[in-house]
C-alpha cells in the first residue's frame, strides 16, 4: 500500500542550501519536479533537446545527487494535434493521481496548422512513461496567441486538482523583446483551471485569470507559473505562486512570487525571489522555477555554457514573506 506522498516527504530532514547546479553543463530548461511513490524517487523533467520531445533525470532526493535518464523520452509521440515535422516541446509538468495510481503529463506543444503552442495531457502507469497524449489539447486559446507553462497542483484540503497555465500573449505581440515589448504589448496572462481530481485532464468550469503582466515591472511578460501551499511561517500562510518575468534570454529573467489566502485569489504580489533586484547568486538570467511537492524547494534553470541548466534551491517562509538562505 503507498503511504500518502506528504507523510513520505516530512520524514526527512536535511540542511538549507542556496542554489546548486544539479546535472553540470547540460542543457535542461524549465525543469520541473515530481516524487514517485512507487520508487520512492524524485524525478525532474525538462523541455525538449538531446534529441528527445521531453529529458528527463532521477535523484533520490530533490537536493541530488541528480543522474540524467539519456535514453528516456517520457513523450515519444506528442499527439495527433501537434505539428510532426517541428513539435517543439516545451515545460513539462507531471504529477501523481493518487485517487487512480498514475500519472498525468502535461506540457505546450506547437500546433499543426499554426504559429501557436498549446497546452496537452497525457497520461501513464509509470512515471517515466511512455504517456499517452489526448486527441485534443487541454487548454488551446488561438486567438490569444495559445498557452505554454502549464504546471498542475493539489490542494490537498480539499482534494481539489488545478492547473496553472500563461496565455501566449507575447507570441501575437508587436516586436521587441520576446516579440511583446514594444508597445502597447499583448496581455500575458497567468490562468488557473479546475479539472477532475481522478483524471486530471477533464476540465471543470472555466479558468480564471489569477495574475497579469505590468509591463513597469514585468516587461514583455510573465510566464512559467507554478502553485505551492505553504504555513504560515509566523506570518499567515496560503498559496505560493512562482512565476517569471521579462524575456528569458535576458539579464532582467527572474523567479517571482506571489501569494493569496485561496487559491482562486487575489494574489498579492510580493516581489522578486531571485535575480538582480535582489539576489541572483551569480547566475544569468534565472527562471522558470517550479515548487517541489512537500518540501520547500524549487528547481528552476539559468543560463550556462550548455544553454539553460538545471538550479536547485530551498526556501524559507517567514513572517509571510519567502526568501532564499544564502
Amino acid at each position: 500500500m503507498l503511504l500518502p506522498i506528504t507523510l513520505l516527504l516530512l520524514t526527512t530532514n536535511h540542511a538549507l542550501a542556496s542554489p546548486q547546479q544539479t546535472l553540470g553543463n547540460l542543457d535542461f530548461p524549465d525543469p520541473s519536479i515530481t516524487y514517485d511513490p512507487h520508487s520512492s524517487t524524485w524525478y525532474a523533467f525538462a523541455t525538449q533537446g538531446n534529441n528527445k520531445n521531453i529529458q528527463a533525470a532521477s535523484a533520490p532526493s530533490p537536493q541530488g545527487p541528480w543522474t540524467y535518464l539519456p535514453s528516456t523520452d517520457p513523450l515519444p509521440v506528442p499527439g495527433s494535434w501537434v505539428d510532426t515535422t517541428s513539435p517543439r516541446i516545451w515545460a513539462p509538468d507531471v504529477q501523481y493521481l493518487s485517487e487512480s495510481d498514475t500519472f498525468v503529463l502535461y506540457y505546450s506543444g506547437l500546433v499543426a496548422g499554426s504559429a501557436y503552442h498549446c497546452v496537452g495531457a497525457a497520461t501513464a502507469d509509470n512515471i517515466t512513461g511512455p504517456y499517452t497524449p489526448g486527441d485534443e489539447p487541454l487548454v488551446c486559446p488561438l486567438d490569444e496567441g495559445g498557452a505554454i507553462d502549464a504546471a498542475g497542483f493539489r490542494d490537498e484540503t480539499d482534494g481539489s486538482r488545478w492547473v496553472v497555465y500563461k496565455v501566449d500573449g507575447s507570441a501575437k505581440g508587436p516586436g521587441g523583446p520576446c516579440g511583446n515589448g514594444d508597445p502597447p504589448g499583448e496581455p500575458t496572462p497567468l490562468r488557473l483551471q479546475r479539472v477532475d481530481e481522478g483524471d486530471g485532464v477533464t476540465l471543470v468550469g472555466d479558468a480564471i485569470t489569477i495574475l497579469d503582466r505590468d509591463p513597469e515591472v514585468d516587461g514583455p511578460l510573465v510566464e512559467a507559473p507554478s502553485l505551492v501551499r505553504v504555513g504560515d511561517g509566523g506570518g499567515g500562510g496560503g498559496f505560493v505562486l512562482f512565476y517569471s518575468s521579462h524575456c528569458f534570454n535576458s539579464a532582467e529573467y527572474d523567479v517571482r512570487y506571489a501569494m493569496a489566502e485561496r487559491i482562486q485569489g487575489p494574489y498579492t504580489r510580493k516581489g522578486q525571489l531571485i535575480g538582480k533586484q535582489t539576489e541572483d547568486f551569480g547566475l544569468e538570467a534565472p527562471g522558470g522555477a517550479t515548487g517541489a511537492v512537500g518540501r520547500k524547494a524549487l528547481v528552476f534553470h539559468a543560463s550556462c555554457p550548455a544553454g539553460r541548466c538545471m538550479y536547485e534551491t530551498e526556501y524559507v517562509v517567514e513572517g509571510g514573506e519567502i526568501r532564499i538562505p544564502a
